[in-house]
């Protein structure tokens, strides 16, 4: 292992050497039927040349450059090719030489017991040093048992790369598959899924899920099977990074939110994502934040001729400037044609900077993420809320009108779907400023709304929360027993958002299928299982970890609505439906929000939640325990209605101001 190159290559070359002339010999042997001696120096010379040819041809041909530890198919069948065209040298020279002695037979026998000795000496060699390549590296302490999910190509990789990295050993591997059931994979024997429990006594420390991440029903499905193992699970990253080597052994993650659910992602419509951002110039407000930062990498990705990115936080905007940044070294190489970023330091409620940037930068399509979002802090400083939220958008809306902007994409919520909280009520009167402006007929930017609720690890999140709680012992905190939630991951919102707004026409509206929702409760006992922990409770008092239910925080709803409405139909993309929400004419809705402005000067709390449940419909603040049963209700109906237009029955459409409704609510 430690010797150095060249001195590695005098082995192998007298390894060959020695292996070629043992080929031989054993050609001769069984041709003539006796041990071969031979009689005459004249074929001493003329046999002794074939094993200098051959050295010589893989010289020629560059196979002592490889690395003996990795042998592949393509070394493989040059090391072929040269023994081959090694015996047709030595054959002309037998020719040239008129060694009728020789049988020609012993031509035919030689290249393939050469074959078969040199291949076989490359992979005992291979193997030999990986095995002490693993030993010699290999970090202190004790070697880990480890379970591998999964018999496929991934599994079989992952396998290579544990044994390499030294510090594991594969007991066994699991696939539900019948067809490898009882076989070996690299010596390693594979079972089915309800062997788990049984494989317990071989001490199994970790097991690694090597499912695709595309395949999320059935990762769902092993996480199913894994949960009663008391036993950490760990997962490969997406198979495309481990393939460009972006990742190792040691990036092998836990078990994130999103391997839990039982929803596949939304595919993609790459001429959705395209429509309005290639070759344009774009503005993404709040772009340090979760969903801001994942829009503009999507934006970069469609080509633009220039994005612009406005963000309040000095440190958030440079990082999301220096990874757009990154980003475009990687995709877009053509200095002359590459996207022009422009970082923008700033607040949207900044009416005169906002006109001054949409005009310097001709900006065409406007993503607005700029929000605060978090329902505790806004119940408690209503103003501030408000005024970003709500004055916030409708500042920048009238800028982008001015400027001529052609599409103007607001990222809301579903929590402004018969708001019970202040930030929901802020979102709706967004909402309901940019459906007004809508319906103006002089007005040509085309102005749309996209709803998701909270996303898997953005700021604030549940899946943060919990596991940081986990991993200092406990207790788990979680508001109510009965607390639901759609999910959803970061890119597949962001894309959801731009796809959304690509279909706006004026007098749209949309809402997405997400499937079923997920109790935060199973969500909670199904991660401190799959951490290798156990839940302490009222049947298993000397659990890990303890679940305590905090009660529910200001503002907050056990369902989450995806619609006012309940008129859809399909459209263009599988799983954004249409649909038609009330809205208020312009100048009814400018006195509410002139009226909201003056009580929120005074800061009189109590006169802007009347303004608020004046101007918002079913803004109504109450109790978790009395909206329980009215939000039940509510819910049942909305998924009755996504059922009629999965079956394709009719539904109504109508205008008004558009409004894409994709709340996949997760965990802000």
């Amino acid at each position: 292992m430690g010797l150095p190159r060249y001195a590695k290559r005098v082995i192998l070359v007298a390894n060959d050497l020695a292996l070629f002339g043992a080929a031989l010999w054993l050609a001769m042997s069984l041709r003539l039927g006796e041990p071969f001696v031979s009689p005459t120096p004249f074929e001493v010379l003329l046999l002794g040349a074939a094993p200098f040819v051959g050295v010589t041809t893989f010289f020629q041909l560059g196979l002592y450059r490889a690395v003996t530890r990795y042998p592949n198919e393509r070394g493989a069948g040059m090391m072929v090719a040269a023994i081959g065209l090694s015996t047709l040298y030595w054959g002309l020279l037998l020719l040239l030489a008129g060694a009728h002695s020789i049988p020609r037979s012993v031509v035919l026998l030689y290249p393939m017991l050469a074959t078969l000795l040199i291949l076989g000496s490359r992979q005992a060699a291979a193997i030999f040093l990986k095995v002490a390549g693993a030993r010699a590296f290999r970090l202190p302490g004790r070697v880990k048992r480890v379970l591998i999910y999964g018999a496929g190509m991934p599994g079989i990789q992952l396998l290579d790369a544990l044994r390499s990295a030294g510090n594991y050993q594969a007991v066994g591997f699991i696939d539900p598959g019948p067809t490898l059931r009882g076989q070996f994979l690299g010596g390693v024997k594979v079972y089915p899924p309800d062997r788990i429990s049984d494989l317990q006594r071989h001490g199994v420390d970790e097991v690694f899920l090597a499912l695709p991440k595309s395949h999320r029903r059935e990762r769902r499905v092993a996480l199913s099977h894994l949960e009663g193992l008391k036993v950490r699970v760990r997962t490969l990253p997406a198979i495309e990074d481990v393939a460009a080597g972006h990742y190792t052994v040691s990036d092998l993650r836990p078990v994130e939110t999103d391997d839990l659910l039982g929803r596949d992602p939304v595919p993609a419509d790459p001429m959705l994502l395209a429509r309005n951002i290639a070759g344009k110039s774009v503005m993404v407000t709040g772009a340090g934040g979760s969903i801001g930062a994942e829009l503009a990498r999507q934006v970069v990705r469609q080509r633009p001729a220039r994005l612009v990115l406005v963000e309040m936080s000095e440190a958030h905007l440079y990082e999301i400037e220096l990874e757009v940044e990154e980003l475009l070294t990687k995709l877009q190489s053509d200095l002359d044609e590459r996207t022009q970023v422009v970082a923008v330091l700033g607040s949207v409620l900044d009416g005169a900077l906002m006109r001054c940037v949409l005009s310097e930068n001709a900006v065409e399509t406007i993503y607005h993420a700029a929000a605060f979002k978090h329902v505790p802090l806004i119940e408690h400083n209503p103003v501030v809320g408000l005024r970003n939220n709500t004055f916030g958008t409708t500042s920048l809306a009238d800028a982008a009108i001015d400027a001529g902007v052609e599409r103007f994409v607001l990222i809301s919520t579903d929590k402004a779907v018969r708001p019970s909280s202040i930030m929901g009520a802020s979102k709706r009167l967004a909402e309901m400023a940019l459906q007004a402006r809508a319906t103006e007929p002089a007005g040509k930017t085309i102005f749309t709304m996209v709803r998701f609720g909270n996303v898997l690890d953005s700021s604030g999140s549940v899946l943060r929360r919990f596991r940081h709680q986990i991993e200092a012992g406990g207790p788990v905190t979680v508001t109510h027993p009965d607390m639901v939630r759609y999910f959803m991951s970061i890119p597949e919102a962001a894309g959801l958002v731009i796809q959304a707004g690509a279909m706006a026409s004026g007098g749209d509206v949309f809402v997405l299928d997400m499937g079923e929702p997920v109790k935060i409760l199973d969500l909670a006992r199904s991660l401190i299982r799959l951490m290798g922990q156990e839940v302490r409770d009222a049947e298993h008092p000397d659990g890990d970890i303890a679940i305590k239910f905090v009660g529910p925080r200001d503002g907050e709803k056990l369902y989450e609505e995806l619609l006012l409405g309940e008129n859809v139909v399909a459209t263009e993309h599988p799983r954004i439906m249409r649909s038609l929400e009330p809205l208020l004419p312009k100048s009814v809705l400018e006195s509410l929000l002139s009226d909201l402005e003056t009580h929120m000067n005074d800061g009189n709390i109590d006169t802007i939640r009347a303004t608020l449940a004046r101007a918002v419909e079913s803004y109504r603040p109450e109790p978790l325990e009395a909206s329980l049963s009215r939000e039940a209700t509510r819910n049942a109906a909305a998924r009755r209605v996504f059922g009629d237009v999965a079956f394709g029955r009719p539904a109504l459409s109508a205008r008004g101001g558009s409004r894409f409704d994709i709340s996949s609510a997760a965990d802000q």
